[in-house]
């Protein structure tokens, strides 16, 4: 008798945990039985995280390993692998309206609060006398020799991937496919925004693809 009250005891209690578990209101989630199973707490980006020996929430990746699409850009970042991207690295990408269009859209983004609008060097920060002005594209003396106007597609490439000076890399903001649209507009700014009558040399990519890949190691 004792084990037949007790069952129906908890029974009871188990059919009215249910009950109080559910709600009319979508949001509200009513009872919940061990939350802290399912609800585990998370830590900020940048919090001090206990789990860990360096107490850093942001893990890097794990050593030796490769996202997926990963390819390698084969050029290192010195004046040797600067010079080589000019001679070897031509813009894989399509010359179109699209492609600069988007290549436009990119440097107003990642770009033009130094280089400016019209690639003059005269952006908004420049304007607040906090930096120099970069050289003008069009104008302007590259700090590694030669004028702007004449850069190169794998020395504009190289550039945005390593930065240069006081310009930081920018392979973490600009995919690959987005650093050869925004060459493909920096070209037009080097004539100061005059339509660039494409040849061979400055569409067509090498016709070896490991030269012409996008992302640095």
């Amino acid at each position: 008798m004792n084990k037949t009250l007790v069952l129906l005891c908890a029974m009871i209690v188990s059919g009215i945990t249910l009950m109080t578990s559910c709600s009319k209101d979508s949001k509200k989630a009513g009872l919940e039985y061990m939350p802290d199973m399912y609800r585990s707490p998370s830590y900020e980006v940048y919090s001090p995280n206990p789990l860990f020996k360096d107490s850093m929430s942001m893990r890097l990746p794990v050593e030796g390993t490769i996202p997926t699409n990963f390819v390698f850009f084969d050029y290192p970042n010195t004046t040797e692998g600067y010079e080589a991207a000019s001679r070897d690295v031509k813009n894989p990408l399509e010359s179109n309206p699209e492609n600069l269009a988007e290549g436009k859209r990119l440097f107003e983004i990642f770009c033009v609060h130094c280089h400016g609008s019209k690639g003059q060097g005269d952006g908004s920060i420049v304007a607040l006398g906090k930096f120099p002005p970069p050289p003008s594209y069009s104008k302007g003396a590259s700090s590694r020799g030669g004028l702007m106007k004449e850069l190169t597609d794998g020395k504009i490439y190289h550039t945005i991937t390593y930065g240069v000076n006081l310009m930081g890399s920018h392979a973490s903001q600009l995919n690959p496919t987005e650093r050869w649209k925004v060459v493909q507009y920096i070209h037009e700014l080097q004539h100061d925004g005059e339509p660039i009558t494409a040849t061979a040399d400055s569409t067509k990519a090498t016709t070896d693809p490991a030269k012409a890949t996008a992302l640095v190691k």
